[in-house]
């Protein structure tokens, strides 16, 4: 469009990303009202909350308008947050899945309550500091969907976080930054002289701010006391807080001897974690899954499946793939994804996006394991796992480094 000149809501977080992408909006002529998103608020946290980041943040947002005089509004959306992706994570994490609170976030929140929230405003578009493009149709061919481009910046790229929303959505976005490396994001906001131009980059996770991811499920799930035990053998490694705090593939935070040791299955039902020095020597499930929940951000599947790129994670890597569709039990479509290389560990609750060239199709939720591809956990770790008093385990078995030749 143009010439025209746009009415649009611009989200910011006090960011430089989203503060650059409000200035360029400003100085392309458009009308720009930004908004806050105050989601993250409770008096039971206030001991993670001794910091009050999200008054900080809030300072330099306004600031960051103040130089241009664009008017700044608060949006309280702490009951919706709640409601919408922090009961969803915590009953995920119960049921030893891992969900993606950013995906949630984007669809639910940023891109959801909020566009209800300001639903008779009248904007054009809703802008963000997102790192992607949103192709729209031209004035003679509306009825034509709006897709989702990969960024210029693949670092950076956030089409993974932005792959579940619906085209209705994608309809009413735009993300000036899609076309912008991070470094010429840095240096326009020097150009701009924004009073956050120098603030690092927030590697939290959505709205939690500064609060540990760990202490956030603790707090709502608390911990149980459980066993940890090697895959192979069936032999007791040691104690952790809680089936929920671990992922398939993670090898972090484990602090066994005689390492490297990664999480391969867990046992919900009673609490165990089995873990193995042998993650990336078994043949299991790393290429073949399924794929629930499925959104297309062009109403349906793509007709050709054969020859299309995953993404499992958040990053610049991506697999060679094809899909096959299938119904589930509920009558919903499910997708079998069969990647082209094996992967370092299929978390279910994940989310996978699906790509054609640098068009972004959708993405679904990873499934737990359907056949027999999971690890093989052998049947005395089974066994051990089953037990009712595991206070008769006695002490954990040390070991030693070199026993990693012996087991390979």
């Amino acid at each position: 469009m143009p010439n025209k000149r746009l009415k649009v809501a611009v989200l910011v977080s006090g960011g430089v990303d989203s503060s650059v992408a409000l200035r360029l909006l400003h100085a392309a002529g458009h009308s720009c009202t930004a908004f806050y998103l105050k989601i993250w608020f409770q008096e039971d946290f206030e001991n993670f909350w001794s910091e009050c980041p999200w008054e900080e943040d809030l300072k330099y947002a306004k600031a960051v308008c103040n130089q241009v005089d664009v008017p700044l509004e608060v949006v309280h959306l702490t009951d919706e947050y709640w409601r919408n992706v922090v009961s969803y994570i915590v009953e995920e994490y119960r049921c030893g899945r891992t969900p993606n609170p950013d995906v949630l976030c984007n669809t639910r929140i940023k891109f959801g309550a909020f566009l209800d929230a300001i639903s008779g405003m009248a904007f054009d578009y809703v802008a963000s500091g997102h790192y992607a493009n949103i192709i729209h149709s031209v004035a003679d061919q509306m009825d034509k969907p709006s897709s989702l481009e990969l960024s210029n910046d693949m670092v950076k790229d956030q089409t993974y976080f932005l792959s579940h929303l619906s085209q209705s959505q994608l309809r009413r976005l735009i993300f000036p930054l899609g076309c912008i490396s991070k470094d010429e994001v840095r240096k326009l906001a020097e150009k701009f002289d924004l009073p956050n131009k120098d603030r690092k980059d927030s590697q939290g996770i959505c709205f939690l701010g500064k609060i540990k991811f760990s202490e956030f499920v603790a707090r709502h799930i608390g911990e149980m006391e459980g066993v940890i035990l090697e895959a192979e053998t069936g032999d007791f490694l040691g104690k952790h807080r809680g089936f929920w705090f671990y992922t398939v593939g993670q090898r972090q935070g484990l602090r066994l001897s005689g390492g490297p040791w990664y999480v391969v299955e867990k046992d919900v039902k009673n609490n165990v974690v089995f873990v193995s020095r042998n993650y990336y020597s078994i043949d299991k499930r790393r290429r073949l899954f399924r794929v629930g929940s499925l959104k297309w951000l062009g109403g349906s599947h793509p007709r050709q499946m054969n020859q299309l790129q995953c993404k499992v994670r958040h990053g610049p890597g991506f697999y060679s793939c094809s899909l096959t569709i299938e119904l589930g039990e509920d009558g919903q479509e499910v997708a079998v994804v069969q990647l082209s290389e094996d992967d370092q560990g299929l978390a279910a609750g994940q989310f996978a996006s699906f790509y054609e060239g640098r068009t972004c199709l959708g993405s679904g939720v990873i499934l737990e394991s359907w056949d027999d591809l999971g690890f093989p956990v052998c049947p005395k770790a089974l066994e051990v796992a089953a037990m009712g008093d595991k206070s008769k385990l006695g002490k954990p078995v040390k070991i030693k480094n070199k026993r990693l030749s012996e087991v390979i």
